[in-house]
């Protein structure tokens, strides 16, 4: 498929705003694979730094993510240039462990299953969804096609992607120095001292609850009964009201994301 063709993907993906809460379990997922963790650890972009500019990376990656469900062509189109430009900085030295580069399109698989992965069990978990239909999981390959993953990589059939996620997770590997990386997102370090001592117990409920216990045991962490039982009444307090907004106010924050992008790139200013 052409790149035109490509950034024309339908975008039938049901974004439900609260799943911004996986977010930190999604971001484990992703940096368990060697040469994806260390890429981050490692990179000098500080733009990107989520422990340097918390809340501009925050809102970089979920507005690609919107960008990615939501957006039209232009859009993809616009955020791929400006996500490239930080991309082209990111490569493995001498000195790294691995042998990474932003540009894979092996890594940015992985990365867009992930996120993938993360979009079906929010819908699950508040949308109360049993099923997910094939059009949707087709609609899920814009997560790594408005990068530079081509088409043909994304796993044909839903049994084909569980087939490489499966496949990809028992061969991970999370050494101590991205783990104690992983740990520090999980509970939140990077919004500063006062945040994590005080919410810091939260966050990382969140991040175990929402991450598979594959992870979880690949991290060398398990989660403490009280933990499981607080995280799964919250998700059913919270599944309780989503399920009973509309449209727009379940798609909460994404929509607002996608019509900040709209803004800058129609006023110049810079998307990543």
């Amino acid at each position: 498929m052409s790149r035109a063709e490509l950034d024309a993907l339908p975008n039938d993906i049901d974004m439900i705003g609260a799943g911004v809460l996986a977010g930190a379990a999604n971001v484990i997922m992703q940096l368990a694979v060697p040469a994806v963790g260390y890429g981050v650890y490692e990179s000098k972009v500080d733009a990107g730094n989520l422990f340097k500019h918390p809340f501009k990376r925050t809102r970089t990656t979920l507005s690609y993510l919107a960008v990615a469900a939501m957006g039209s062509p232009e859009d993809r189109k616009a955020y791929r240039k400006a996500v490239g430009k930080a991309h082209a900085k990111v490569r493995s030295t001498a000195d790294s462990p691995v042998r990474y580069n932003a540009f894979d399109p092996k890594l940015q698989l992985w990365v867009a299953a992930c996120l993938y992965k993360g979009t079906e069990d929010v819908l699950r978990i508040y949308g109360g969804r049993t099923e997910i239909t094939d059009a949707e999981y087709q609609a899920g390959a814009v997560m790594g096609t408005t990068l530079q993953v081509p088409r043909e990589m994304w796993p044909a059939t839903r049994a084909d992607f569980e087939e490489y996620w499966n496949s990809t997770v028992a061969e991970l590997e999370i050494d101590p120095v991205i783990r104690d990386h992983l740990m520090a997102i999980a509970r939140v370090e990077f919004l500063g001292p006062v945040v994590s001592t005080l919410l810091g117990w939260w966050f990382e409920i969140l991040a175990l609850g929402f991450l598979p216990e594959e992870f979880r045991a690949k991290m060398g962490v398990r989660m403490k009964p009280w933990q499981k039982l607080l995280f799964n009444a919250h998700n059913a307090l919270l599944r309780a009201i989503i399920t009973r907004l509309p449209k727009p106010l379940r798609q909460l924050p994404y929509n607002l994301l996608l019509a900040d992008v709209r803004w800058r790139i129609r006023t110049g200013r810079p998307l990543a």
